[in-house]
């Protein structure tokens, strides 16, 4: 195989609102920590283990203003995007990294907003937002079998 590939699919609850930071010429970015959970049992101790690992998520442009319209802490949302780190110098002089999930697509799992406002089941189906070209998919009843 010649090619490469960086993607990556995530499954979290929002650490913090989406905060924003607009630029000349109209483009923004919108970046949120997300959190991941891991659940096992310790064989030895038979002891529920839960581990949290953080994701730094970045969205830009129309995908950052709908993140930022519709998104809280706490909700749930699913994301692809890719792997991307960074490095900068910090105000006294020290060199920062950082990794970062540069969102490619996402839906929105539950929002506080939808549970809150709109308690009804039927309600609280998935948003789901592409940000890249869509496919040409078969029609449902076209299936091969």
């Amino acid at each position: 195989m010649n090619g490469t590939l960086n993607k990556v699919m995530l499954i979290g609850h929002l650490g913090d609102d989406v905060k924003m930071h607009y630029f000349e010429g109209g483009n923004c970015i919108g970046r949120f920590p997300l959190a991941t959970n891991e659940v096992y049992i310790n064989k030895q101790t038979n002891e529920r283990i839960a581990s949290t690992e953080w994701h730094n998520l970045v969205v830009r442009n129309k995908a950052a203003e709908i993140c930022e319209k519709y998104l809280s802490k706490g909700d749930k949302i699913y994301v692809e995007g890719r792997i991307k780190s960074r490095q900068w110098q910090a105000e006294d002089g020290t060199t920062k990294y950082t990794t970062e999930i540069q969102v490619t697509e996402f839906t929105f799992l539950t929002t506080k907003k939808e549970i809150d406002g709109l308690k009804t089941p039927q309600n609280l189906e998935p948003k789901n937002t592409n940000l890249e070209a869509p496919s040409t998919a078969s029609p449902e009843n076209d299936l091969p079998f």
